[in-house]
């Protein structure tokens, strides 16, 4: 990977104290400054290349940072941070890392002046509680059955992406997939969209002919090409069983002295995959789907029954098929029962798209599982977008468990900043500085926004502030230009989720690294 290397501290095996803080804060300042440029609409993308010659162009934070080789532990877990935010809500991976770098860079004067650690790690958890109320008052609900509402919100993830040329087609796309698999029974929601939403990336025709299958696409062609490729409302039987004559575990010896034998060895392995086929066909299957493999006599077999076999289908894909078509995943076909059999699908299909072949079981009816299919000019792009639809399916997720909304385009943290330098003056004794750091540290989202669209940071910060300090919370950045907007009319809005989340891994990791006083090597340097 040959990627920025951030790596201090060779000339000793040990640090301790003021050193190790001073260490830790320039570490985490070099890995913030690395993802900078990549926050906002005019973000800049970063090409990163991979050990095998590939190349990655991205702008999304936690696809640069999981490139990216370090060697200083500080480095390290900020890296980790970018991503616990991925896992935890999908997007604000670049906030957290800039955020948390800026902290450490405003409390680092307060470290040289000998201020104890444990004060200024007190003052950030009394700022982070206080951030977290501010932003729960700048926040407002929204109502997750107003799909123009939704697809307003999605946008305000993928605007900053490379994506935002299509925003419109993508936010319909993750609204839909995410709809798709959202389950809610009483008070239990679920959305698992790790599980239940297949990106299948084709390469070729436009990106506006991409779309969200009401079922399930697998890159796969039927056993034998006789068998039908066209079923309308097919009844589906998923196997996680081979259907081919089951051989000895090893070591198994068989000696023949009679040629004869030889023959009624081979027979009995016909007359076994026949007895499986029969059962199998006792139900009128008109598709079957394993796993595992299917023998050329089982294929003779079910192609005789009028059955279209698909094999070494993957468990997750499968799951996925038993949950979109109603079918029960079956291990042994002598516990097939009626009841397992999926008829929820209304079509299936194998297409020739390019030069592979597609399976397509489509027209399910509530199918709670779906496939995205994108298509586009090159792969490196369909890379792009895939990552980009990841974050705009989780936004969109976030807001249906929790849906409020906080002003996008630096307008939450500025509130956070204006707010916090407030209460800083109510604050007595050492503490009131650090305090005040993090206050200043907020600043740098719309800051680096400005920066970013190639704005006057010092003059529009200052007209920000103003409109903020007069109560005017929703006011925040337009990226493109550069300018003081209101959210209200713009129309950038995230979920109060990652904004909540950002906060709190920044600040708790600043507070980590605060905390460290010696870094010991465990590995012997060579001489």
């Amino acid at each position: 990977m040959q990627a920025p290397v951030v790596y201090m501290n060779t000339s000793t095996e040990r640090q301790t104290g003021r050193e190790a803080q001073i260490s830790n804060i320039t570490a985490a300042k070099a890995v913030a400054d690395i993802i900078r440029t990549c926050l906002g609409p005019k973000a800049m993308l970063k090409m990163l290349l991979d050990p095998m010659g590939g190349i990655v162009l991205t702008n999304d934070g936690h696809a640069i940072l999981r490139e990216i080789d370090v060697s200083h532990p500080a480095a390290k877990s900020m890296i980790e941070l970018s991503r616990t935010q991925d896992e935890e809500v999908g997007d604000g991976t670049t906030t957290v890392i800039i955020l948390a770098g800026e902290i450490l860079a405003q409390t680092f004067p307060y470290i040289e002046k000998k201020i104890h650690p444990v004060v200024i790690i007190q003052a950030l958890k009394q700022a982070l509680t206080d951030a977290l109320e501010i932003i729960h008052e700048v926040s407002v609900p929204v109502d997750i059955h107003n799909d123009s509402a939704m697809i307003k919100l999605i946008k305000a993830s993928i605007g900053t992406k490379y994506i935002s040329k299509w925003s419109q087609k993508m936010c319909e796309l993750s609204l839909k997939a995410v709809k798709t698999v959202y389950i809610e029974q009483g008070d239990y929601k679920e959305i698992d969209t790790k599980r239940y939403v297949r990106i299948e990336k084709i390469p070729g025709g436009e990106v506006e002919d991409s779309e969200v299958l009401d079922g399930i696409l697998l890159n796969k062609d039927v056993t034998h090409p006789k068998m039908r490729r066209f079923i309308e409302n097919p009844r589906i039987v998923l196997l996680d069983c081979p259907l081919e004559y089951k051989k000895g575990e090893s070591q198994t010896n068989i000696e023949i002295t009679k040629e004869e034998e030889w023959n009624r060895i081979l027979q009995i392995e016909e007359e076994q995959i026949k007895i499986l086929c029969e059962q199998l066909l006792e139900f009128k299957p008109d598709l079957v789907i394993t796993e595992k493999g299917v023998s050329d006599l089982a294929q003779h077999y079910l192609l005789k029954g009028g059955v279209s076999a698909l094999r070494r289908v993957k468990k997750s894909d499968n799951n996925r098929i038993a949950r979109a078509t109603g079918a029960t995943i079956v291990n042994r076909i002598e516990d097939l029962k009626e009841s397992d059999i999926g008829t929820r699908c209304g079509e299936f299909r194998v297409d020739l798209i390019g030069d592979e072949y597609f399976t397509f079981l489509t027209k399910c009816e509530d199918p709670q599982a779906c496939t995205i299919l994108l298509r586009g000019a090159s792969k490196d792009i369909l890379n792009e977008i895939e990552r980009n639809l990841h974050d705009a399916m989780a936004v969109t997720r976030n807001v249906m468990f929790e849906p409020s909304l906080s002003p996008g385009g630096g307008a939450t943290e500025m509130a956070v900043s204006v707010k916090l330098a407030e209460k800083a003056k109510s604050i007595e004794g050492v503490a009131q500085w650090p305090y005040q750091a993090v206050a200043d540290a907020f600043e740098v989202i719309p800051r680096t926004l400005i920066q970013n669209c190639g704005g006057h940071p010092i003059r529009i910060l200052s007209q920000l502030r103003a409109k903020h300090s007069s109560g005017n919370h929703t006011f925040g950045i337009d990226g493109e230009a550069g300018k003081v907007v209101d959210m209200n009319e713009y129309g950038i809005w995230e979920p109060e989720v990652i904004k909540h989340q950002s906060i709190k891994t920044a600040i708790e990791s600043a507070c980590l690294l605060l905390r460290v006083d010696d870094i010991v090597s465990g590995v012997r340097q060579q001489e």
